[in-house]
């Protein structure tokens, strides 16, 4: 079993209360492969909600209680991105899932890349918190760019 950001699957959890639907990423769960995932939702945040961003580092650093996660109105949000991505990975776990497909740049799903904490649109390298702990814990993470150039 697949686990998937559910925004990608045309699910409206994003912050702005929008979805990032993209037919492949579907496919998956149409053909019963996939179960979907919110972090920021399993986390307890609502939807639609202040966007955040990573102040300070990247999800390993928050992971390691070394940074936070901060609303665009400066409310601290670490610990539900961080409840947030326990459940996901709860949930991987139950399924021995070993992939996941997460939304790239988010600040829960994002893989490689970032927004940088100053809500400018700059990125940085690293990963949302939900991805890093995943990766830590032996589950292989993709964007949905990455999923679109492999086959699974």
């Amino acid at each position: 079993m697949i686990i998937i950001s559910a925004c990608l699957c045309g699910i409206n959890t994003r912050y702005d209360g929008k979805n990032n639907l993209d037919e492949k990423i579907v496919k998956l769960l149409k053909e019963g492969k996939a179960l979907l995932v919110c972090p920021e939702q399993l986390g307890g945040l609502p939807t639609p909600r202040p966007p955040h961003e990573i102040f300070g580092g990247s999800g390993a650093c928050v992971l390691d209680g070394k940074c936070k996660v901060i609303s665009v109105n400066g409310d601290d949000g670490t610990d539900k991105f961080i409840k947030g991505a326990k459940e996901t990975l709860k949930i991987a776990k139950e399924l021995n899932s070993k992939i996941a497909i997460l939304k790239s740049k988010s600040p829960s799903c994002g893989k490689g890349e970032i927004y940088d904490g100053s809500f400018s649109g700059k990125k940085i390298k690293g990963n949302g918190v939900t991805a890093e702990l995943l990766i830590r814990n032996g589950i292989n993470v993709y964007t949905e760019d990455e999923y679109k150039e492999m086959k699974l």
